[in-house]
């Protein structure tokens, strides 16, 4: 039984030695192995096996891509005023030993040197630059930190600037400035539509004149022409009727008293001179009817016979016509005077002419 002990002992320290020489390297993780304090290799992800007591891991490294994010730093831009700026860094460890053994602390000197880079590129800028070129202030960190950061086994993959806060007294002019911008611009936009609006109703106001005076001139010329066509057709119905100069003269006098109607006619009218003449005619035209028959019968008697001639008293039938004719005349030449009276008045200015006896 005493025996069996030594060897419980020595089966214990060799489990303990195999079980101290197996490393199981986790997924996207890396292991420095050091042998009497000097590097060995690097552990790839999986089943490892060591050297008990001689080999050890110094330093264990995360190979998936890590954020970094940096406190504000205050910045001044070329045009002297201090700005707040905030970094955001996205980076990798590429190679475990470079990191480990080139540079003692890749985090603290990474945030250091992203300092003093962004400083020297906001130091070429002004305020306005700065905040309105954060993609080219990204590029230019990112290839200064990617190249100095090679060396130590660190790739940058992006650099992000999070934040930049200007001083109060800017940010107030700056909300300022941003708000007379705006009213510019909708006072801008107001006077275009005033504008717009104008045109548009400038444009509609011509549009109707036009359509209105093309509707004025055709309604014109459609008058033109019926009132074209009646005279046309009177013209050719008094042609194709064959009117004598009796029908002419009393149409004539037919149409002189319309000349005065109307309320408030102050035009002043002249009658022609052949007013007369044409009364003469007919009058003449009436009496010329009833004269012709008794010479008609005479010339008759003359030619029937060489008796003697026959003593005719007057033919009642042609002394009626003679009084109608001279009544006819005699009521033509009152019309005429009555006429020319209400012209007279009209032109003076008396107002309507009252109504005679017998209209």
């Amino acid at each position: 039984m005493e025996s069996a002990i030594p060897l419980i002992i020595i089966a214990v320290i060799l489990v303990a030695a195999a079980l101290s020489a197996i490393r199981i390297v986790p997924q996207a993780r890396a292991y420095n192995i050091e042998r009497f304090g000097r590097y060995i290799r690097t552990l790839d992800p999986g089943l490892n096996f060591i050297i008990p007591g001689v080999d050890r891991v110094n330093t264990k490294f995360d190979l998936r891509e890590q954020v970094f994010s940096s406190r504000p730093q205050p910045v001044i831009t070329e045009d002297n005023l201090v700005v707040n700026i905030d970094t955001v860094l996205y980076y990798q460890v590429t190679q475990p030993k470079a990191a480990a053994y080139e540079v003692a602390n890749y985090i603290q000197a990474i945030d250091q040197l992203t300092v003093t880079t962004l400083r020297n590129v906001i130091g070429s800028m002004d305020l306005e630059r700065t905040l309105t070129s954060r993609e080219e202030i990204n590029t230019r960190l990112r290839g200064v930190l990617d190249e100095t950061t090679g060396k130590w086994g660190i790739r940058i993959n992006r650099v992000e600037i999070k934040a930049i806060d200007p001083p109060p007294t800017i940010k107030e002019a700056m909300e300022k400035q941003m708000r007379a911008d705006r009213d510019k611009r909708a006072a801008i936009l107001h006077a275009e539509g005033e504008r717009q609006s104008r045109i548009l109703k400038a444009e509609g106001a011509r549009q109707q004149a036009i359509l209105e005076a093309q509707g004025d001139q055709q309604a014109a010329i459609l008058r033109a022409d019926g009132e074209a066509q009646a005279i046309e057709r009177v013209f050719q119905a008094v042609h194709a009727n064959n009117a004598d100069s009796k029908l002419l003269a009393y149409k004539y006098l037919e149409t002189l008293p319309s000349l005065a109607e109307g309320e408030g006619n102050n035009t002043f009218w002249v009658i022609p001179g052949e007013l007369t003449e044409a009364v003469k005619n007919v009058s003449q035209a009436f009496a010329g009817e009833a004269v012709s028959t008794p010479s008609t019968e005479k010339a008759g008697d003359e030619e029937t016979g060489g008796g003697p001639a026959q003593i005719t008293g007057p033919d009642p039938a042609g002394s009626s016509s003679a009084r109608a004719a001279a009544q006819a005349a005699e009521a033509a030449e009152r019309a005429v005077a009555d006429a020319r009276d209400d012209v007279r008045r009209a032109g003076a200015g008396l107002g309507t002419p009252e109504p005679r006896d017998g209209e």
